[in-house]
């Protein structure tokens, strides 16, 4: 395989392991906080909070890493306005992204104290799910504005 087709394949697999993981639990993570059963609630942002570190942190190291060496290899310009464009909207969903770490791990915390003393959710919770829900949709958007970028590569 050449050097091209394997920073492709790399580039897409983690792109796809990035966004399929995000998704995924950003989902299980709204259905178990809509429920309002807090064990359920403690169980899968102890899991959300896992994948994120098993799976998404290496991911979005390896997307800027091996677009960058497609960028080399293909030739492109580094500051051409589309990937500029999309270096913009990486680092913002970058930046949800990692407030929304921080989030689910307190909201982990809480919400496994409550489990354990058989109480409702704290009302920082609410705040931090509100929060949560309005980064994620920030960063997915940021990452759907990117694919955009990369399949359609406007004015190249």
């Amino acid at each position: 395989m050449d050097t091209y087709l394997l920073a492709r394949l790399l580039h897409i697999a983690s792109a796809l392991l990035l966004f399929g993981t995000g998704l995924g639990t950003a989902f299980q993570m709204y259905l178990a906080c809509r429920s309002g059963e807090v064990p359920a609630i403690a169980r899968v942002a102890r899991q959300v909070v896992q994948a994120d570190w098993l799976i998404t942190s290496p991911t979005a190291v390896i997307q800027p890493v091996t677009g960058l060496w497609l960028v080399h290899l293909a030739g492109y310009d580094f500051t051409a306005p589309w990937l500029v464009l999309s270096y913009i909207l990486y680092a913002l969903a970058g930046a949800a992204w990692l407030v929304v770490v921080v989030l689910q791990k307190d909201m982990a915390r809480l919400a496994a104290l409550a489990a354990r003393a058989g109480t409702a959710l704290p009302e920082d919770f609410r705040h931090r799910f509100q929060l949560w829900t309005q980064l994620g949709w920030l960063g997915f958007l940021s990452v759907g504005g990117i694919i955009v970028l990369m399949v359609t590569k406007p004015g190249y």
